[in-house]
């Protein structure tokens, strides 16, 4: 186990591979017997990274077993072997990415939207002719129009509220993140 440094303090891995093993299951459009390029390139990607990988824990372990480095060392050694690394976990998510796009091209080539959105107001169509036929919206009572005019207010003074909010918020200045501490020597 790797001690000096921690694999889950180097947040490029742990994105690469949540990366990786979400673009997985993309979509059950595109899961057919043949696999799209972009899946091809993808899965190639990733064995290349994971080969990667485990070439760098592989390594990383017989520098925390040697008894001779001080934690002081191994940590040194360990991140110094990372930087080595780092351009891999770099192309990984560079190529994840790109592929990811064209798997979701792909995905929703196979998607009517027209038909969706068609059977979704069919559905919803009938229960808003009748409420608006039958409900307080069809009658023209003066108190039920207060009613309504105070929800729109409501409403808009909510939406002038954050709107104030995200101004506020873009006119502070930001603060610039401290610098990390110095490694302590033992």
């Amino acid at each position: 186990m790797i001690r000096a440094l921690p694999l889950a303090s180097l947040p490029l891995a742990s994105l690469s591979l949540a990366a990786a093993l979400a673009l997985l299951p993309v979509s059950a459009a595109v899961a057919e017997a043949q696999k799209t390029p972009a899946e091809t390139r993808l899965e190639s990607a990733a064995a290349v990274f994971e080969q990667k990988m485990e070439e760098f824990g592989a390594r990383a372990e017989r520098i925390q077993d040697d008894p001779e480095l001080s934690e002081t060392q191994k940590g040194l050694r360990i991140a110094a072997l990372w930087s080595d690394y780092q351009p891999h976990v770099a192309d990984f998510t560079a190529e994840a990415t790109r592929q990811a796009s064209q798997i979701a091209e792909a995905a929703l080539a196979e998607i009517d939207i027209d038909a969706i959105v068609r059977e979704a107001i069919a559905g919803v169509e009938p229960m808003v002719h009748g409420l608006a036929a039958n409900g307080a919206w069809a009658q023209a009572d003066p108190e039920q129009m207060v009613t309504y005019g105070l929800v729109a207010q409501y409403g808009m003074d909510q939406a002038l509220d954050a709107v104030d909010e995200v101004q506020a918020a873009l006119a502070e200045t930001p603060v610039p993140p401290a610098p990390p501490a110095p490694p302590v020597e033992s």
